[in-house]
């Protein structure tokens, strides 16, 4: 018995210990500045409380647990939180009317369709044989062989035209 019982405790040392969500405090100064920690908020900071989930490694859920939040002041003005902007989106020139997975299918098959860039078709055919411009439009030709030519038109924003 005697034996029994530092043996079970020095095995209970090595168990593991599994914590599978902590509180984080997610800070908010007057100027909007957030900052999470798991220390305190300084004075004059809005504090949120949140549960952050860490889900064990080899787990398969759909979705995580909704975290509940509370918050606090810790003396600052009530603000209410603000939501993220987004500032910036990618812009290509033509309007964005081909998604990057169509744009890319096209190269692969050397596909010039509608809202198409000058820039890709440079990438993909390269610099053309003659460039001809007429009210607006750029038309490049590129010579193949056996005489044959084929030819890309633009508009006046530099992007490929449509078929009509």
């Amino acid at each position: 018995m005697r034996l029994t019982r530092p043996l079970l405790f020095s095995t209970l040392l090595f168990l593991p210990i599994h914590t599978l969500a902590t509180t984080v405090h997610r800070c908010e100064d007057g100027a909007g500045n957030i900052t999470f920690t798991t220390l305190g908020c300084p004075h004059g900071h809005m504090l949120h409380l949140q549960d952050a989930f860490n889900a064990p490694p080899g787990t398969q859920a759909s979705f995580l647990p909704p975290a509940e939040v509370s918050i606090r002041s810790t003396g600052a003005p009530n603000n209410t939180p603000k939501e993220p902007v987004v500032v910036g989106q990618h812009d290509d020139g033509c309007g964005n009317r081909l998604s990057a997975d169509q744009r890319r299918r096209a190269i692969i098959n050397l596909q010039t369709p509608a809202g198409m860039t000058k820039r890709d078709v440079e990438s993909m055919l390269g610099k053309p044989d003659k460039i001809v411009s007429r009210n607006g439009e750029v038309r490049y030709v590129y010579k193949e062989k056996k005489g044959r030519s084929s030819q890309v038109t633009f508009d006046e924003v530099g992007c490929v035209k449509g078929k009509r």
